[in-house]
C-alpha cells in the first residue's frame, strides 16, 4: 500500500495552494491534488476583473513572500492596492506562479471518491491509485455548487446553461443571449457579451442593480466611522475579517443571517458604465416559465403590478450563482455524508475546520456558515492557512492516527439535511 501521510488537500486554488505553501517544510507530510486555479480557468469568463480589490486578493505563503503586488512589480503590471480592477487573467498567472514556486509537488489529478478508514482515509483517484491519509482537507472550490433555476434546469444545454461553463463569449456574436442575474457573474456576462456583439437583454429580480461603489479619498472621520478590510469599508465587514472566531462562537441561527445577507453578490463599479443605459435591462421580473420553442428559448416573466412580459432568446444564461451543497460534491460518498452533521447542507465545523467526520475538514465557501462571509473570498484563505497549517503542525508532532482529534465540541446527531 501506498505510504501514509498526513494530510490530503482536494483542491488547487487560493485556500488549497496557501494551505499547502504553510505546510511545506513543516514536517507536516501532505499530499494536495487538483489543476491550479481550477474553477478560476474555467468557470470564468475570459476578459472579466476581479470585484476584489488588489490588497483582498493575494495568496499567502509563510513569510508573505509573495503577494499580487509582488508578482505585478516583477511583470511590469500594472496594480493599486484599492482602485485598480486586477484582470482576471493576471490573477491567474498569479496563481499559477505562486503554485509553481510554493506547492511544486501538486499532483494533478482527480480525486474521484474519499473513503473513512480506521488509520483515516482512502482517496481513490482517476488513474486507479488509492492514496491513504490521515487528514483530509476540502479546499474544492465552487465549480460543484452552480445553481440553475428550476424553471431553466430542463431546457437543453443549446438554449439555456449556467454561466460557470462560460470561459469564451464570442461564439454568441450576433445571437440574442437573455442574461438572467443581478449579481457580479450576471453583470459581467452582459458587459462581455455586448461588447462581443450579442444582443443582449439583462432579467434581474432586483428593482436596482447594486453595484460596489467606486474607492475615493477618504477623511480620518469617514475612515473610523467606516473601517477598510480586505472585505471593503464598514464595521460588519471589518469585524468580519478581524474576528472570525468570534463569529465562530456566535449561536448558529445569528451566523446564517450574517452569510445570507452581508456582502451579496454585487457587481463590481467598473461594469456599471458598460451596462447601464447600454445593455437593454428588465427589473424587478420573476420567472413564470421558460418553454423551448423552434430552436429558441420563449421565457414569461411576472412583474411588478401584476403584469407579464414574454422575452424571447436563442439563449439563455444563467447568472444565478451557487448555492453549497455536500452532497454536489461526486467524491463524498453516503459513507461520509450519512455521518456529516450539516445545517442548510453545508458541514458544522469545529474550530480546526473539522467537520463530525473526525479529520475531514472544510475551508473557503464551504466554510461561510461557520467562520463568515469572509471564508467566500480569496482573502479568507489568509486566515485559514495560517490557523489550519499550526494545527496540524501541533496533531502531527503528537502522531495523531485517524484523524487526529475529534472535534472541540460535541457534536449532535449527523443530519445532512441539517436545521
Amino acid at each position: 500500500m501506498t505510504e501514509i501521510v498526513d494530510v490530503a488537500i482536494i483542491g488547487a486554488g487560493p485556500y488549497g495552494l496557501s494551505i499547502a505553501a504553510h505546510l511545506a517544510g513543516s514536517g507536516v507530510d501532505f499530499r494536495i491534488f487538483g489543476s491550479a486555479m481550477h474553477t478560476w480557468r474555467t468557470s470564468m469568463p475570459e476578459g472579466m476583473v476581479l470585484k476584489s480589490e488588489g490588497n483582498g486578493s493575494n495568496l499567502y505563503d509563510p513569510a508573505g513572500e509573495m503577494p499580487l503586488s509582488r508578482f505585478c512589480a516583477d511583470r511590469g503590471l500594472p496594480y493599486q492596492d484599492i482602485g485598480f480592477p486586477i484582470p482576471l487573467a493576471t490573477f491567474i498567472d498569479y496563481g499559477i506562479a505562486f503554485q509553481q514556486r510554493f506547492v511544486p509537488r501538486l499532483e494533478d489529478r482527480l480525486v474521484t471518491e474519499v473513503k473513512p478508514t480506521a488509520y483515516g482515509f482512502d482517496l481513490h483517484l482517476g488513474d486507479g491509485e488509492v492514496a491513504p491519509a490521515r487528514r483530509v482537507i476540502v479546499a474544492a472550490g465552487i465549480r460543484a455548487y452552480e445553481y440553475m433555476p428550476p424553471q431553466l434546469a430542463d431546457l437543453p444545454t443549446e438554449l439555456a446553461s449556467h454561466s460557470a461553463i462560460h470561459v469564451k463569449v464570442e461564439p454568441f456574436a450576433g445571437r440574442e443571449v437573455a442574461v438572467i442575474g443581478g449579481g457580479a457573474s450576471a453583470i459581467n456576462l452582459a458587459a462581455l457579451l455586448h461588447r462581443t456583439g450579442a444582443k443582449v437583454t439583462l432579467i434581474a429580480r432586483r428593482p436596482a442593480i447594486a453595484y460596489c461603489g467606486p474607492p475615493s479619498e477618504r477623511t480620518l472621520l469617514e475612515r473610523i466611522k467606516e473601517p477598510e478590510s480586505g472585505l471593503g469599508t464598514g464595521w460588519r465587514s471589518w469585524a468580519c475579517c478581524a474576528m472570525p472566531m468570534v463569529f465562530h462562537a456566535m449561536p448558529e441561527a445569528f451566523r446564517l443571517m450574517v452569510v445570507r445577507k452581508h456582502l451579496p453578490a454585487a457587481p463590481g463599479w467598473t461594469l456599471q458604465p458598460q451596462v447601464d443605459g447600454i445593455v437593454p435591462t428588465i427589473l424587478g421580473a420573476t420567472f413564470a416559465r421558460a418553454d423551448a420553442v423552434g430552436g429558441r428559448v420563449r421565457l414569461e416573466l411576472d412583474l411588478r403590478g401584476g403584469k407579464k412580459q414574454i422575452v424571447t432568446a436563442d439563449h439563455v444564461m444563467a447568472g444565478t450563482g451557487y448555492r453549497v451543497d455536500m452532497r454536489r460534491l461526486a467524491f463524498l460518498g453516503p459513507d461520509v455524508l450519512d455521518r456529516l452533521d450539516c445545517v442548510n447542507h453545508t458541514p458544522r465545523l469545529s474550530r480546526w475546520f473539522e467537520s463530525s467526520v473526525p479529520g475531514l475538514h472544510f475551508v473557503g465557501t464551504a466554510a461561510a456558515n461557520s467562520f463568515g462571509p469572509m471564508m467566500r473570498f480569496a482573502y479568507g484563505a489568509g486566515f485559514v492557512s495560517r490557523r489550519l497549517s499550526k494545527h496540524l503542525v501541533r496533531a502531527s508532532a503528537r502522531g495523531s492516527v485517524r484523524g487526529g482529534n475529534a472535534p472541540s465540541a460535541p457534536w449532535p446527531k449527523a443530519t445532512l439535511a441539517g436545521t
